[in-house]
């Protein structure tokens, strides 16, 4: 960086010139030709205005005078998706996403698709039948889904969690507890008329979403395919570079979450894959596999575990997890391998969950690529098995 010297400090630095000049004619003679430590030094000040200073070193420059301006990456015909941060057409970027509720019971296996999901939500769907879950997947470019499911009923929190979204809720019924959440003006549902797979399974096990329903539905509906007036915005904040964890504090190492205690139905698990640096799905004792795309594992960039309190409804163990919270509950951010405590906030029933750094109190960043929420029930959060 060139640095120019005033008048004022030409003249000084001749005066001290001319100086040493005269001390040294003066002296004694010396056979000794070492440096005389009491020379003054010269400095050229940083503000100085020097026509032709001496250039610094590349090695002695600051880190704010060798990072030049980065550009921001732009493809052409393609955006950042809004879910993932990862590259898609450009065509899908005012879209707006489904979100699809996926029957997790064991002979609702093997799910067709899943791995087209941007983002899956794993919550309890009775306290009943061991704290049975069910999954809700939410897919931005719903236009390319060939089978997707099987499709099942809805739950309150998932209206509220789809609404964060603007996403359209497609699924097959519900209990009556979610007629009045599905008036509000923020709701956009498909419930049934999905294609019937002849899968050998007992009728409720045979709806998918398949190619060309969606579309059908939208064309038949009031509700439009592009972002409408309740769309709060963007979600999560995406890092621009791959986040590692493990210098920031309180971070620990996190190869393996372990819900089985949690959801003791389905033995939900997520295991680190160091080759893909993301964390493979497993249940019922095995990875999640997706037939729809050559039994490709279902895997995770980002796992988001929170805390959340719920209210049984009935002896029949219908439930409604308290999703909207202020109180900064706690939770997990996890990837690559490590796991910080973060907190979370939700502040109406359409409102994003933000989740916040325990240790600095600010919205956390998350890396490119797909996410995992678990809605952990309260009563089981200190059963999370962290390894």
């Amino acid at each position: 960086m060139r640095k120019r010297i005033n008048k004022k400090t030409i003249t000084l630095f001749l005066s001290i010139s001319m100086a040493a000049s005269l001390m040294a004619g003066c002296g004694k003679k010396d056979t000794d030709t070492s440096t005389n430590d009491s020379t003054p030094e010269i400095v050229i000040p940083a503000d100085s205005d020097l026509d032709d200073p001496p250039q610094p070193d590349d090695n002695d420059l600051t880190d704010d005078e060798t990072d030049a301006p980065v550009e921001e990456e732009t493809r052409e015909g393609m955006y950042r998706s809004e879910l993932t941060n990862e590259w898609i057409d450009e065509s899908l970027k005012d879209q707006r996403p489904v979100a699809i509720m996926v029957d997790n019971e064991s002979i609702a296996l093997p799910h067709y698709g899943l791995t087209e999901a941007d983002i899956v939500y794993e919550l309890m769907n009775s306290t009943a039948n061991n704290r049975v879950t069910r999954l809700m997947a939410v897919v931005k470019d719903w236009g390319a889904i060939e089978q997707f499911g099987s499709i099942r009923s809805t739950r309150q929190t998932n209206i509220m969690l789809a609404a964060e979204w603007n996403a359209v809720l497609c699924h097959d019924g519900g209990p009556f507890y979610i007629d009045e959440w599905l008036a509000r003006k923020y709701s956009a549902n498909f419930s049934g008329g999905f294609t019937r797979v002849n899968n050998g399974k007992a009728y409720e096990f045979t709806e998918y979403i398949c190619a060309g329903d969606l579309e059908q539905r939208f064309s038949n509906s009031r509700y439009t395919t592009e972002y409408n007036e309740y769309y709060p915005g963007p979600h999560y904040l995406f890092s621009n570079t791959e986040l590692d964890l493990s210098d920031r504090e309180g971070a620990f190492a996190c190869t393996t979450v372990d819900l089985g205690s949690v959801f003791p139905h389905n033995g939900s698990k997520l295991v680190y894959n160091e080759e893909t640096g993301t964390y493979d799905y497993y249940e019922y004792g095995d990875a999640h596999l997706d037939p729809q795309h050559d039994n490709a594992p279902l895997t995770f960039k980002n796992l988001l575990l929170q805390d959340t309190t719920f209210a049984q409804l009935d002896p029949n163990g219908y439930l409604i997890y308290n999703a909207i919270d202020t109180s900064k509950r706690s939770a997990y951010y996890i990837t690559n391998g490590t796991a910080i405590e973060v907190v979370w906030s939700k502040a109406s029933e359409s409102a994003p969950t933000i989740y916040y750094d325990k240790q600095t109190g600010e919205q956390i960043e998350i890396n490119t690529g797909k996410t995992y929420v678990a809605l952990i029930p309260s009563d089981s959060w200190n059963k999370i098995d962290i390894q």
